[in-house]
């Protein structure tokens, strides 16, 4: 049997979405990377629910998409800013926005990731759920270790 080493970058991936339990899941990943000597990538997903796009008659050529993309931006620019709290951190940070279902772009974006770092639950969760349906489907199908931040 051939002796297969999964090779992991130090990069720690965090799913952002302007909630509460995104901003304590970055300030927590940027202290475990300060540690750690890892760098920090704050993902934002963005996609607009088919449900919406139907109920109110929305094509896909009728939706502003990049105005949709800026904003999603502009939110995660400000949480990183936020979190920072305007200090020199000593931790490398890059910020990505990605069109598409959440939980199937952080997952793609956390292959050979040292770690994910994920909010109990966001902005779609419903009251009590002690996980949300993201990150629940990242901790189940995730290729590198994940951690899960409480609200």
């Amino acid at each position: 049997m051939i002796d297969q080493e999964q090779v992991h970058d130090h990069r720690i991936v965090v799913g952002v979405d302007n909630s509460a339990g995104a901003r304590e899941a970055l300030r927590w990943a940027l202290a475990h990377a300060r540690l750690t000597g890892a760098t920090v990538e704050a993902v934002t997903v963005w996609q607009v629910p088919p449900m919406y796009a139907y109920a109110y008659g929305w094509t896909p050529t009728g939706i502003d998409e990049v105005d949709i993309a800026r904003y999603a931006e502009k939110a995660l620019a400000e949480t990183v800013a936020q979190v920072l709290g305007g200090e020199n951190y000593p931790v490398q940070v890059t910020t990505r926005v990605v069109e598409g279902p959440a939980a199937q772009v952080l997952l793609a974006a956390a292959k050979g990731a040292q770690l994910m770092v994920l909010g109990s639950r966001g902005h779609g969760a419903f009251a009590g759920m002690l996980l949300g349906s993201v990150s629940q489907h990242c901790v189940q199908h995730a290729t590198c270790p994940t951690v899960v931040i409480p609200g």
